[in-house]
């Protein structure tokens, strides 16, 4: 028995022709839209050449995961250089313009999205990471934003990423003496690494005037690189200069990261640790505005000794150690500059043999006295 239609349920029959019509025709185009599309000729391209690249394993890095475009290399010393090689795969970059458009300069595409306005400053490094920083956006660096891709878009510019901690005593050092000593291994590394003379690869003399005259091994050392490096004497492993016929600073910018500890010394007064990395954007002193970056990291351990019990000079500080990491340069040429790498060339040299490393992994400790063959780094 069927059911009898109610009254606010009208049959078939006494629906308008017009109407029905309306609702055939939305039914239909409802159904087209919803079924699946054929791919097109340009999709289907793209995956049959991403699947013969995969069948003869060239399939390119995930973008995520930051490409393997950097190499660097490391030369036995205080610490190592390291050299970088740009590879770049064009199927690669499609899919990343596909999967996030608003990565192309300018955002051409109206997404609303910026890479600048998402890089907020990161807090102040107090204590050792625990991890390297999270993969970036895979942006290509400009003059307009020289960090873009990098971790170090997030951190503080030149001399404000090196805060002091709060001075405290020190058993019979004083609080006055320990905030003295800070405030030196600051001036000691702005004058190396910060300083726009010393980075155009002038004598970094604000540096050296911090550095006590009674270790005149160290500054004759030191003279002696600065005058005429060598592989024995290059003055790179303290100072961060860059040769201007070669390159020049993509801007006013220098990126710093790390901290600053204390604790008693051994020479009657307090001992500083300084844990702090460098990125350098350059471009080609006179060639395309390429931007490329060098990034350094510097292990210092310094002294301010007691002058009642020991023949040091008031106000200048001990160098008792110095170590150091510098990613994207040149490992081979030993003439007191860095030689940063573009993507757009690479120089003439053996192939990268040592370890792959992430120059932003904050959270390794550096391996004194480890220089080695030159190895590979994951990004810059």
């Amino acid at each position: 028995m069927s059911e009898k239609p109610s009254d606010d349920q009208p049959s078939a029959s006494e629906i308008p022709d017009d109407v029905w019509e309306q609702f055939t025709r939305d039914t239909e185009r409802d159904i087209r839209s919803s079924a699946p599309k054929e791919p097109s000729a340009r999709a289907r391209m793209v995956t049959e050449r991403l699947r013969e690249q995969d069948a003869r394993g060239e399939s390119p890095p995930g973008w995520r995961t930051g490409p393997e475009r950097q190499r660097t290399k490391g030369r036995p010393g205080r610490g190592r250089k390291l050299w970088a090689v740009l590879g770049v795969a064009v199927t690669a970059a499609v899919a990343l313009v596909a999967l996030k458009p608003s990565l192309l300069p300018g955002d051409p595409f109206g997404t609303g999205e910026s890479g600048a306005a998402e890089a907020s400053p990161l807090p102040d490094e107090t204590a050792a990471p625990t991890a390297a920083p999270g993969a970036s956006d895979a942006e290509t660096p400009t003059l307009d934003r020289p960090f873009a891709g990098s971790p170090a878009e997030r951190w503080a510019d030149g001399e404000a990423g090196i805060v002091l901690p709060e001075a405290k005593a020190v058993g019979a050092v004083s609080e006055g003496r320990v905030e003295e000593a800070l405030k030196l291994t600051k001036k000691l590394l702005v004058g190396a690494n910060l300083d726009p003379k010393t980075v155009r690869g002038a004598r970094p003399t604000a540096a050296l005037s911090v550095l006590d005259p009674k270790q005149p091994e160290l500054l004759d050392d030191l003279d002696t690189g600065l005058r005429s490096p060598s592989e024995k004497h290059d003055p790179v492993t303290l100072f961060s200069r860059f040769d201007p016929d070669e390159v020049r600073p993509a801007g006013d910018v220098i990126k710093t990261r790390g901290r600053m500890t204390f604790k008693k010394g051994t020479q009657g007064g307090v001992a500083v640790r300084a844990d702090y990395t460098f990125v350098y954007p350059v471009v080609r002193a006179d060639g395309p505005t390429e931007v490329a970056r060098t990034i350094v990291r510097r292990v210092l351990d310094v002294e301010l000794a007691d002058p009642g019990r020991y023949q040091v000079t008031p106000g200048r500080l001990l160098l008792m150690n110095y170590d150091q990491e510098i990613g994207n340069s040149s490992c081979f040429v030993n003439d007191g500059y860095l030689h940063p790498e573009f993507s757009s060339s690479r120089s003439a040299g053996p192939d990268p043999s040592g370890p792959a490393r992430d120059p932003y992994d904050r959270s390794r400790e550096l391996e004194r006295g480890d220089g080695g063959d030159c190895g590979t780094v994951t990004r810059t």
